[in-house]
């Protein structure tokens, strides 16, 4: 038996009783070591997602393999591999798959958002959406890798260039870890948030500049940093209908403006900037099969990007665990689920 936790109702999670999943050709058993949880976890808890409920919830995730079917042996992944899951699933058939976009797939569906996923001991998984743990890598860590595709997927929407100055709006997780991207990448990155707290673990992240907007305003000061130009490249995190009409209005002329942040809000925005200016204003989904460039990075600043993990609960204190999600003054970065593995390799750093 495997143990669940289902999300029921409005903020009501029961730990269900399960049948261990049984492997079936092209796929392996998971056993479960962490989960890191996000805002749109916060959102399925609440009953306030197009999740239909009862659904277990967890998209971001990173386990061992302790079985597969007999004739996948020798295709490349063992018994004792430590992995981590992409959620995504695309049909392959519509419009956006037919042109590679399968991010933005017409029928995606998502493990933990739109079936279930990975706050469960053991979870059966294709392979094809399997990717290895470098032995450098604390399999504690390895979940971040789903919310860093997010934001280098937006980030890449953008087509950064190196030495060009980039704004970054919101410091929560997804921003923070395109401050590291665009860092990378070798771009000028300057980051506005309303949290004096977010901002400083953005400039642990590499930010190069901070804009505390407790008012939501800044106009003055991108001014200033862009030599009256506007930054060429914005990346908007923070899902709030007015900062991206700001961002319209600051970015430089010529420049773009990607929107990786999600609200059902109305966004309003004066027509004449977007044609006079000829902005690129672009949306940005799921991120198009990055994990493999992901896994690099997050090995590769594996200390600093720590530093995004605030909180760990165990699997049986869920409850508590989301509740401290969606508190307000809590200070969260990610919070992180551990499971009660011993399985080989499920050291926890």
């Amino acid at each position: 038996m495997t143990t669940a936790a289902v999300t029921v109702s409005k903020k009501t999670i029961l730990f269900q009783e399960r049948p261990t999943p049984e492997t079936s050709p092209g796929s392996a058993r998971i056993a479960m070591s962490a989960v890191t949880l996000c805002g749109t976890d916060a959102h399925i808890w609440d009953d306030d997602y197009a999740s239909e409920l009862p659904i277990i919830q967890g998209h971001e995730a990173a386990g061992i393999i302790v079985d597969i079917h007999p004739t996948d042996e020798g295709n490349g992944f063992k018994i004792g591999d430590r992995v981590v899951i992409c959620p995504m699933f695309y049909c392959g058939t519509c419009y956006a798959c037919s042109i590679g976009r399968v991010n933005a797939c017409k029928e995606m569906s998502v493990y933990g958002c739109y079936e279930d996923g990975s706050l469960v001991d053991e979870q059966v998984v294709p392979f094809a959406n399997l990717f290895k743990i470098p032995d450098s890598l604390p399999i504690d860590l390895a979940p971040l890798v789903e919310p860093i595709s997010i934001a280098m997927q937006a980030c890449k929407r953008g087509r950064p260039v190196q030495g060009e100055k980039v704004l970054v709006n919101g410091a929560g997780p997804i921003g923070v870890l395109a401050v590291r991207y665009l860092k990378d990448q070798g771009c000028d990155v300057a980051v506005s948030d309303m949290v004096q707290s977010r901002l400083d673990l953005a400039v642990h992240c590499g930010a190069d500049k901070t804009f505390l907007v407790p008012d939501g305003t800044q106009d003055t000061q991108i001014a200033q940093w862009t030599d009256g130009n506007g930054p060429s490249l914005i990346i908007d995190a923070t899902g709030s209908p007015a900062s991206l009409a700001s961002a319209i209005d600051q970015v430089a002329t010529a420049g773009r403006v990607v929107c990786v942040g999600i609200s059902d809000r109305e966004l309003v925005f004066d027509m004449r900037t977007l044609v006079s200016k000829e902005i690129d204003l672009l949306g940005s989904r799921n991120s198009q099969n990055l994990f493999p460039e992901c896994i690099e990075l997050l090995d590769k600043h594996q200390n600093t990007l720590r530093a995004l993990i605030t909180h760990r609960f165990e699997f049986a204190d869920l409850d508590q665990a989301f509740t401290t999600l969606t508190t307000p003054d809590a200070g969260v970065g990610k919070i992180a689920i551990d499971f009660p593995t011993t399985q080989p390799g499920a050291h926890h750093v």
